[in-house]
């Protein structure tokens, strides 16, 4: 993973980007590691302490509800203080996330950890590092070369979370062949988890301390405002439809249905992260060529069918070509989405704009967890992905009827 951090870095400068941004990119790629092993494990890790499936629902309840506050207090102190300064308290927060998951095998002490911590129980990024990093993503690219710079930061963080994905097996590899308890080599995972902060920690604090002019304004939105709001209402039906089917969900949805391992959960995880990937390398050119709204829109209802389809597969392997197919597409909106939401504000409301855009996709996404697991734990496990499916396609038609005579700043691409 290195490498390609190296070799991104390298194509960045020659395009502008500040030497600062392969930093980014590292720490992306550790937070993806950790995010993939964490949503494969995490259920798994739950019913082991003796949990419900419900409690599976809770902890990813209170886990994006907690991010969706601090990504919101964090958007708005973007511009006021140093960036570099809130990406530390970031990363320690997350250091002492898994330090909490690691020392607490109760519900309520896990609860109160998930709500203040950076557990990330989806295959998105959905944290407190989000408008802060894009925002310095934005500010350190051209207008022409955004969409290029967000998919590699997309791209960085998917690679990493299939890595990740793959890595949830090990739990179940050394209790087999070391003679450890399967909810010790669980547990480890999380100390993992707190290491990965302080190896982040320690990155940013190389990070310029520099802030842009546009910080001593103190207005959050101005004349950017109301498409934003737009846009974050839009973002939230999405946002709660994904919800429905986080990764930590679509895990547990796989062992209700098809009682599949964690190993195999792994493995397929791995796969679709791959595929999550890939389809990231395709985003900016798709996007040159039919623009950003059609690229966000055009390739996620096909993927949204994949999972509807999923949902009546009658075996496990059909099931899971149609999932594989979904995650052939529907990451091709994540980096075009962010370069949109940047290309419709100006500079000085991109941290600001970042976060109005987060926070309620957050809120709306907190609510799903619980709701799917709830249905799970009464065996109606079609609903989630068939829920999640059809509100996604109203998501995209609604999207592209809204914004598509919104003007963008510059080039599209």
């Amino acid at each position: 993973m290195i490498p390609i951090i190296t070799r991104f870095s390298s194509r960045l400068a020659l395009t502008g980007v500040e030497r600062g941004v392969w930093r980014l990119l590292a720490a992306r790629s550790l937070r993806g590691f950790c995010d993939g092993f964490v949503a494969v494990l995490l259920p798994a890790y739950l019913l082991a302490l003796g949990m419900s499936t419900l409690s599976v629902g809770l902890v990813s309840t209170s886990t994006l509800l907690g991010s969706a506050i601090a990504t919101m207090v964090i958007g708005m102190l973007g511009n006021r203080y140093s960036r570099r300064s809130l990406l530390l308290i970031a990363a320690l927060a997350m250091t002492a996330t898994g330090i909490g998951f690691f020392s607490f095998s109760t519900l309520w002490p896990l609860l109160l950890v998930a709500f203040v911590g950076t557990m990330n129980p989806s295959a998105g990024d959905v944290s407190m590092f989000l408008p802060i990093e894009h925002a310095c993503l934005a500010e350190a690219s051209q207008t022409q070369t955004r969409t290029s710079l967000f998919a590699r930061y997309s791209l960085v963080g998917a690679l990493s979370g299939a890595l990740g994905a793959l890595l949830a097996g090990g739990p179940e590899w050394i209790a087999a062949h070391l003679g450890v308890l399967p909810l010790s080599a669980m547990r480890s995972m999380f100390a993992i988890y707190a290491l990965s902060g302080l190896a982040i920690l320690a990155l940013y604090m190389r990070m310029p301390t520099h802030q842009p002019a546009s910080t001593n304004v103190r207005t959050s939105l101005g004349p950017s405002r109301w498409i934003v709001l737009r846009l974050a209402l839009l973002f939230s039906v999405d946002a709660f439809a994904g919800g429905l089917v986080v990764n930590a969900l679509l895990t547990l949805w796989l062992i209700a249905r098809f009682d599949l391992s964690i190993s195999a959960a792994g493995q397929f995880f791995f796969c679709t992260g791959l595929l999550s990937a890939g389809s990231q390398l395709a985003a900016a050119p798709l996007a040159r060529k039919i623009g950003l709204l059609n690229t966000m829109v055009f390739t996620h209802i096909p993927s949204s069918l994949f999972l509807i389809a999923a949902a009546f597969m009658p075996s496990l392997p059909l099931a899971l070509l149609m999932l594989l197919l979904r995650s052939a597409l529907s990451q091709l909106d994540v980096p075009t989405r962010s370069a949109y939401v940047m290309s419709v504000v100006t500079p000085s409301e991109r941290a600001a704009a970042a976060s109005m855009t987060a926070v309620p996709r957050s809120l709306a996404a907190a609510i799903a967890p619980t709701i799917a697991s709830g249905l799970i734990g009464l065996g109606w496990l079609a609903a989630p992905l068939l829920a999640c499916g059809v509100l996604k396609i109203i998501y995209d038609l609604a999207l592209l009827t809204a914004c598509r005579h919104v003007k963008l700043e510059g080039d599209s691409s």
